[in-house]
């Protein structure tokens, strides 16, 4: 089978959703399938090469950053992926798409479909979804709204990361069924097998936006400064400088560091260098260093919102505190600290859970069968 694969971010550009199309991607094709990724052309990239059978197209979007795009990149590559996708379907005709993100890359999706009647799937993954970060996309949500409803309702299938994004789409377009298949992680490359536990040492991995919640992380570390700890902050984005100015303030100059963005391969040593993991977001579809924290054996405080209510045993495999809650964080924190056995004990179970229930083969394999029954149902 034939399988284009359109997402404006794929490695080395872009988060959460670049990993989670990359790893589908490398499922698919293990599978001996035929896969086509049409993605951001970035500096000097190639524009196309072949990765693990995997054939990438990069097109020009004026891509400016690694770690994010704004809303004229977004743009561009909608209209790019739209040129493109045709033009390779002239010499290359897939027999369906899978669009990452309804904007910007289901346009793409349906144009193929209306000319050449290749059926699409669209995969839902946070900020695509009209009531996600309201509070950075309401407006954008807002004038796209007649373009998602008609994206989301020609598709033959709807699938969401997280139970808690399709309850946040089914609110959005309550008539249509939508599926859910979770994130992933591969167990065997993010597996650490020691671990120094004293003294306390914090991971948080991700953009550093609003959205991410380490203004409220930082101000429940205000109030245990007398305890012992250490944060690593991996990551970059907008909200870096403000951080940087709060470290200043708040006196953590000699416990917080900052390291930027980091290529993927970098990830597995600050992973293992720390002890517990902290992820207090307003908002996620799944996050995927979170599961990338369980399975390297860390204990994860994070948030109770969608997605990392359904991957964390609060309680078991880590905490989960109300969003936007500095004070609840700073009880977990005094808990969870000094006690290096029980985050050592939580970071056992974490791992047990990803192992068992979100590798990304179990993920790839679950997107291979709902193509298969769109195939099926063309047959019909």
């Amino acid at each position: 089978m034939r399988i284009l694969l359109v997402n404006s971010e794929y490695p080395p550009v872009g988060g959460g959703a670049s990993t989670a199309s990359a790893s589908i991607a490398s499922v698919l094709a293990s599978e001996g399938h035929h896969v086509t990724v049409l993605t951001s052309q970035y500096q000097d990239l190639p524009r196309k090469s072949f990765d693990n059978d995997i054939q990438v197209i990069r097109i020009p979007a004026r891509r400016k950053r690694l770690d994010r795009s704004n809303p004229g990149e977004q743009l561009t590559f909608m209209l790019s992926a739209m040129w493109h996708a045709w033009r390779l379907t002239r010499t290359w005709k897939p027999d369906v798409t899978i669009s990452f993100f309804g904007v910007p890359s289901g346009p793409a999706a349906y144009l193929l479909k209306l000319l050449y009647g290749v059926p699409y799937v669209v995969s839902l993954r946070g900020s695509d979804v009209p009531g996600f970060r309201s509070y950075d996309f309401s407006l954008h949500h807002k004038l796209l709204s007649p373009l998602i409803h008609f994206i989301w309702r020609n598709a033959s299938k709807v699938i969401a990361n997280s139970r808690g994004l399709r309850d946040l789409a089914n609110s959005f377009e309550p008539s249509l069924p939508i599926s859910v298949i979770t994130n992933g992680v591969n167990p065997e490359k993010f597996s650490i097998s020691l671990r120094q536990w004293a003294p306390p040492v914090i991971l948080t991995v991700g953009r550093l936006v609003y959205q991410k919640g380490l203004q409220v992380l930082f101000e429940g570390l205000r109030t245990v400064k007398d305890m012992e700890w250490s944060l690593l902050i991996v990551g970059d984005g907008g909200d870096r400088s403000y951080l940087e100015r709060l470290t200043v303030a708040y006196g953590f100059n000699e416990r917080i560091r900052f390291v930027g963005w980091q290529p993927r391969d970098n990830l597995l040593m600050y992973y293992k260098d720390a002890n517990l993991y902290v992820h207090p977001s307003f908002d996620e579809g799944m996050s995927n260093a979170i599961l990338e924290a369980m399975a390297c054996g860390l204990p994860v405080l994070a948030t109770g919102v969608a997605g990392n209510m359904e991957v964390i045993v609060d309680g078991e495999t880590g905490m989960l505190i109300p969003q936007g809650d500095h004070e609840m964080l700073s009880e977990a924190l005094r808990q969870i600290l000094p006690d290096a056995n029980l985050r050592q004990e939580m970071g056992q179970a974490g791992r047990q859970r990803v192992v068992a229930h979100y590798s990304w083969r179990r993920v790839g394999l679950e997107y291979l069968a709902i193509i298969q029954e769109v195939q099926d149902k063309l047959k019909e």
